[in-house]
């Protein structure tokens, strides 16, 4: 393996469809770059003490995003790392241009079938909660997708190894963006 890249001066947040595999492709960058990892999922469970599910069921999405934005802003504000987001993240107007300012976001781009077949091994989507996994992971990609495409670097990814999409990432990050078919 080459030397590892020079690590970037801002944070680079991850940003997509779940299913993506903004956690997996997070921890294998951030090890290449030598940067620490976060997932923001993950924080955001810890400041609530709930897991994402029972806060939209109890309180809402609105209520997630209020505390997600304010988790991510805290992890950008420290020194620079990798954050895998949450899917819906960067949807959000007040969220996206906190990412867009302060970050280098990155929008990893999965067909949705191959989306499906990922998020239909778990349950624990509360977006996904008793529908059709294809259906409606089809209907929140063209909603969201033209809003991903505001992200600053492009890398389509499918079935090819992670490691095949961080390389593709890191090659964005030292050039013209990525968005060459996996």
């Amino acid at each position: 393996m080459a030397a590892a890249p020079r690590p970037p001066e801002k944070s680079i947040a991850l940003i997509g469809m779940m299913g993506a595999g903004k956690s997996t492709v997070g921890r294998r960058l951030a090890k290449r770059l030598r940067l620490p990892f976060v997932d923001a999922d993950e924080e955001i469970e810890k400041a609530a003490g709930l897991s994402i599910a029972e806060m939209f069921e109890r309180y809402g999405e609105p209520y997630f995003r209020d505390g997600e934005r304010r988790v991510l802003a805290r992890l950008i504000d420290g020194p620079p790392r990798v954050i895998a987001t949450g899917g819906g993240a960067f949807i959000d107007p007040e969220t996206r241009a906190l990412m867009l300012a302060r970050c280098i976001a990155v929008w990893l781009d999965v067909e949705v079938g191959i989306l499906a077949e990922r998020v239909g091994r778990r349950d624990t989507r509360p977006l996904l909660k008793g529908q059709d996994p294809r259906e409606r992971l089809q209907a929140l990609a063209e909603l969201r997708n033209p809003v991903y495409a505001e992200a600053h670097i492009r890398v389509r990814s499918g079935d090819a190894a992670h490691e095949h999409t961080v390389q593709k990432i890191i090659a964005a990050l030292n050039g013209p963006p990525a968005d060459s078919p996996a």
